[in-house]
């Protein structure tokens, strides 16, 4: 993520404000001396860095408070994205008119377990894993577990996302219905 123009000059003037100071310090400490300064012009430099200081912890409480606020919105964001999903997985098990077992086995398919661990978790055979898939596939109008995922995906990709201006969202594709069994 680039930082902009004016992250880099608050960044600098705070450098440059603790700069005054640890040359201060160090100039005492080591008994350097440098060219004569009037005392006001001193102070003036002095209550220059302080300021500058102060303003750079003042902006950046209100970046910090900033970002945490967006990294709200965009967690809110994704809840919503989430359970947006699970409406869609909902709504096309209803299109496709699959029966508990077979909800059950397309949703632990679509989540990536394997026809043996989603047997296991449903204690039934693999071959009943296998016919349930191959019925959730045939209802679907698919042919396989990749082409199962890519409806959905092309689902959420032609839906804005919550939080996500119309504008910054992908293009409506017109997917073809899917066969019904």
């Amino acid at each position: 993520m680039k930082a902009p123009l004016s992250h880099l000059a608050l960044f600098a003037v705070q450098f440059a404000c603790a700069a005054v100071f640890l040359y201060d310090i160090l100039a005492n400490l080591l008994g350097l001396r440098a060219a004569p300064i009037s005392w006001q012009f001193y102070e003036f430099i002095e209550i220059g860095a302080v300021l500058g200081l102060v303003l750079g912890a003042v902006v950046s409480g209100w970046l910090l408070v900033r970002a945490i606020t967006r990294q709200r919105r965009a967690e809110a964001s994704l809840r919503l994205a989430s359970g947006a999903f699970m409406q869609v997985l909902e709504e096309r098990f209803d299109q496709w008119g699959l029966t508990p077992a077979e909800r059950d086995v397309a949703l632990f398919s679509v989540k990536g377990l394997s026809l043996s661990e989603i047997a296991a978790m449903r204690n039934t055979s693999d071959g009943t894993v296998k016919a349930q898939s191959n019925a959730i596939y045939r209802k679907a109008g698919v042919s396989g577990r990749a082409q199962l995922l890519s409806l959905f995906i092309d689902d959420l990709m032609a839906e804005a996302l919550p939080g996500v201006p119309e504008h910054e969202a992908l293009p409506r594709v017109q997917a073809d219905e899917p066969a019904q069994a």
